[in-house]
């Protein structure tokens, strides 16, 4: 069940709708995400990319 705040959104979107630019951005990083998920998923993730386990340090 949704919330009535997004049902507010959702009344504030479809009267003052997002520019074509800040749409347009939306879709670029959302394409960014998936182009780094079948990289991933069907390709590999290269070992330079991979950050190295440190371990736990006592302070």
């Amino acid at each position: 069940m949704l919330n009535p705040r997004w049902f507010m959104k959702m009344s504030m979107w479809a009267r003052n709708p997002p520019s074509a630019k800040k749409v347009m951005f939306v879709f670029a990083i959302i394409a960014i995400c998936l182009a780094l998920f079948v990289v991933e998923r069907f390709i590999g993730w290269p070992e330079w990319a991979t950050p190295n386990r440190m371990g736990r340090r006592a302070f």
